[in-house]
C-alpha cells in the first residue's frame, strides 16, 4: 500500500464513519482490508483504492465495515450494569411510575451482546417492570453485525464471554454448537442502521443511553459534535453511560459526572440524583416480593 493509498483511506473513513487513523496506524488497515482484497479478486490495496476511486459504492460500504472494530460480548466491563441495576433501572421506575414506559438506546451496539445484557437484566427485575412499555434500540453502523444480532445465535465462545451461567440456561436454546436467545427477548430488542455522523434525531428522545466504547475512536471535534446530538435526545434526568477509557471532561459541558456511579452522566441541567432514592425502590421491591 502506497502512502496516497493510505492518506486516501485514512480521509475515506474519518468521513464515513468518524474513525480517526493515526499516520503509524497502516499495518491495522493492511491487516483489515487485504483479506476483503482477496474476497473480492482484487490483486492488494492499491486495486481496491482505484476501484473505491472509480465509483465501486459497495465494495466502499464494506472498506467502512472491515475497518469498524467489533469488539463486544455480555455484560462487558460488569460495572455499568451493576449501575443500571443497582441505581438508574429503579431511580427510573420511580421517575417514570406515572407513564409506565422506557426507552433505551444502545449505540455501536455490534453483534447485540449489550442490548441483549439489558433486556435479560431488565427480565430480571419484572416485580418493577411489570406492565411497562419498554423499548431498546440497537444501532450499528455496519448492517451485518446487526443480521447477526437479529439472529441471536451465539456460539460456545460467545456466551462464555461474561454472561452468568444462570442466565444462559435461563435464556438461550443450544442449537448444534451454538447458542440461541429466546425469542420473547431477542423481540425486546430493535435494530436499525444507524451512522453516528449523519442526523439521528428520528430516533426520538431516550431514558437511558449507552454510547460504549465507540468515541474513543473520533477526534475531539468529532466526540463533541456527537455529545451535542447525543445531549438533545436525552431526557432531562436521563443517563448516558460510556465507556471505562472514555469521558466527557474537557470536551463537553452539557453533561457532568452521575453520583457515586463512574462512566455514567446526566445532562447538566439534570436535578442532582438522589442517592437513597434507588436503595428505597429496591427494598420497596424485594419487600413487596417476600
Amino acid at each position: 500500500m502506497t502512502p496516497l493509498d493510505y492518506e486516501y483511506l485514512r480521509k475515506l473513513l474519518k468521513e464515513r464513519s468518524g474513525l480517526d487513523l493515526s499516520s503509524d496506524k497502516q499495518y491495522l488497515v493492511e491487516s483489515r482490508l487485504l483479506p476483503l482484497a482477496r474476497r473480492s479478486n482484487l490483486a492488494g490495496i492499491p486495486e481496491l483504492v482505484l476501484r473505491m476511486k472509480g465509483g465501486a459504492e459497495m465494495l466502499t460500504s464494506e472498506v467502512v465495515e472491515a475497518m469498524t472494530t467489533n469488539e463486544t460480548f455480555f455484560f462487558r466491563d460488569k460495572i455499568p450494569f451493576d449501575h443500571l441495576k443497582e441505581a438508574v433501572l429503579p431511580a427510573l421506575a420511580q421517575a417514570r411510575a406515572a407513564r409506565r414506559s422506557l426507552r433505551i438506546w444502545c449505540a455501536a451496539s455490534s453483534t447485540g451482546q449489550e442490548p441483549y445484557s439489558i433486556a435479560m437484566l431488565l427480565k430480571e427485575m419484572t416485580a418493577l417492570f411489570s406492565g411497562w412499555r419498554i423499548e431498546i434500540i440497537a444501532t450499528d453502523l455496519s448492517q451485518a453485525v446487526l443480521e447477526k444480532s437479529k439472529a441471536g445465535l451465539f456460539s460456545q465462545f460467545e456466551v462464555q464471554r461474561g454472561l452468568p451461567i444462570q442466565l444462559l440456561v435461563k435464556y438461550f436454546t443450544q442449537q448444534g454448537e451454538l447458542w440461541q436467545l429466546n425469542a420473547d427477548i431477542r423481540g425486546m430488542v430493535q435494530h436499525r442502521q444507524l451512522n453516528l455522523l449523519q442526523d439521528i434525531s428520528h430516533l426520538g428522545t431516550f431514558d437511558v443511553i449507552f454510547c460504549r466504547n465507540v468515541l474513543i475512536y473520533f477526534d475531539q471535534q468529532t466526540k463533541a459534535g456527537i455529545f451535542s446530538k447525543i445531549s438533545r435526545m436525552l431526557e432531562p434526568d436521563g443517563v448516558l453511560a460510556l465507556g471505562a477509557a472514555e469521558s466527557v471532561v474537557g470536551i463537553t459541558n452539557l453533561f457532568r459526572p452521575y453520583p457515586d456511579r463512574r462512566g455514567l452522566y446526566q445532562p447538566s441541567t439534570a436535578p442532582v440524583a438522589r442517592a437513597g432514592a434507588a436503595l428505597h425502590v429496591l427494598k420497596a421491591v424485594a419487600s413487596a416480593a417476600r
